[in-house]
């Protein structure tokens, strides 16, 4: 045998199965040395594997803030024991705070102002319980308590870390007679470097992070869409330039109208009465790949049947058929938002896009009116781009037009928005291409760093 394998073999025959960092600790060589050597005993039935996978919850900074002070739920219910109003919740308290609260039956609110909706020892025994399953975790990694956990990594306050270990067992196989001629693989070798996250993987769990802070669900939905929900769902005539080759990747085929007929008829009648022109159902059964992610919004309020307020988000591929230069890609992702309440305002729009961005870290944006088929008003979101002294667009937002929302679900007001992930990122990381992340330059990834 090999002179590392004789090593390794010697020791895995003492202590009949041991990990991968036993046998490295064992006979002094690294793991990745060990892997490969158990890889030949296992393939001579000298050695047997098994690997077991575990997923762990690493604490983020904010569930670290919570356990050294308290819970903004519990936080949002003692205010309303002294009987404060809405406006004098901090900023955390309104967006997370009340939410859970509301969630967990601590609070009403009745005319603007907190009620207590359970007794003051029930939410002590929660914020007990919460606090005890924060220091479970930060002591061993794990908690007794799966139902605090399983909310942990609901509320996105738990990083899910997967964790895999290899067991190696010695199967009793009895060496030949004479040695196995060959090189030594026990030679000391350099370990491999660290994975990390692509830029893009990172900036997008910032973001999702930051929507769900925001008491936003995620919609999902697939690449391939047809034009009924891509265009015509969001009011946009079947002759618009938008809709031609020069803009949209076409697939072969079609998609099928929706099996709701009464909602198809709606959605005809507001191009017929509005754009004054024949609609044709063939043209919005042709299939595409998406040019928005938008797409999905009208399916999901397509899908509300009550009035109650909801704020959902998506961030998806998008696909446009359009020439590629610093800061336009043919295939990027956006980043979707609607909040579909009767009482939202224009401003609300505003301020959300405005937490949205400063939670990202940038404080330079402004708003320019502009215009989209689908929402009246609307607007252009910009940040400045300091290396080439110009302001970035980032994307665009506003109300939907009644024609839109009223057609797929009866209301009114739905703000919306449709941003960029690419470009912030290019902010982010100082970059001046947008198409650099994408390259696959190694080098790049190495030294990439996300300030988020």
């Amino acid at each position: 045998m090999y002179k590392g394998e004789d090593r390794v073999l010697e020791a895995l025959s003492k202590k009949k199965s041991a990990s991968l960092g036993e046998l490295a600790k064992e006979t002094g060589m690294n793991e990745d040395s060990i892997r490969r050597i158990i890889e030949s005993l296992r393939a001579a039935g000298y050695a047997e594997t098994q690997t077991t996978e575990s997923v762990i919850g690493k604490p983020t900074p904010e569930l670290e803030r919570y356990g050294a002070s308290v819970f903004p739920e519990v936080a949002v219910f003692r205010k309303a024991l002294k009987g404060v109003t809405l406006p004098g919740l901090s900023p955390e308290e309104k967006s997370i705070g009340l939410r859970w609260a509301r969630v967990k039956g601590f609070v009403n609110v009745e005319s603007g102002k907190l009620v207590p909706a359970k007794d003051a020892a029930d939410v002590d025994k929660e914020s007990a319980a919460l606090a005890a399953c924060y220091a479970e975790l930060m002591a061993s990694g794990a908690s007794v308590d799966a139902v605090r956990v399983e909310e942990f990594f609901e509320r996105r306050l738990l990083e899910k870390k997967t964790s895999r270990s290899i067991t190696v067992r010695y199967t009793g196989k009895k060496l030949p007679a004479t040695a196995m001629g060959g090189f030594d693989v026990s030679v000391p070798s350099a370990d491999a470097p660290a994975g990390k996250n692509h830029p893009i993987t990172k900036i997008t769990n910032r973001m999702k992070t930051i929507m769900s802070e925001l008491g936003f669900e995620e919609m999902e939905g697939g690449i391939v869409e047809s034009s009924f929900w891509n265009f015509d769902a969001l009011f946009q005539p079947q002759d618009h330039p938008a809709r031609e080759l020069a803009d949209t990747f076409y697939l072969k085929g079609d998609a099928p109208l929706p099996g709701d007929k009464a909602l198809v008829e709606r959605v005809k009648k507001a191009h017929e009465d509005g754009w004054k022109y024949p609609w044709d159902p063939k043209e919005a059964s042709r299939a595409v790949l998406r040019t928005h992610t938008t797409a999905l919004s009208a399916r999901y309020v397509a899908s509300i049947r009550d009035k109650r307020p909801r704020k959902y988000f998506a961030i998806g591929r998008v696909f446009r058929n359009e020439a590629t230069d610093y800061k336009h890609l043919a295939e990027f992702h956006q980043v979707e938002g609607i909040i579909v309440w009767e009482g939202a305002k224009f401003t609300d729009l505003l301020g959300i896009l405005k937490e949205f961005y400063r939670k990202l870290g940038f404080e330079k944006i402004r708003f320019r009116p502009s215009f989209f088929p689908y929402t009246e008003p609307s607007l252009e979101i910009e940040v400045y781009f300091e290396k080439r002294k110009q302001w970035m667009e980032l994307g665009g937002a506003g109300i939907f037009r009644p024609e839109v929302s009223l057609p797929l679900a009866g209301v009114y007001p739905v703000l919306a928005w449709g941003l960029s992930l690419e470009r912030p990122l290019m902010l982010n990381m100082g970059i001046e291409d947008i198409r650099t992340p994408y390259r696959n330059d190694v080098d790049f990834l190495k030294s990439a760093r996300v300030q988020i």
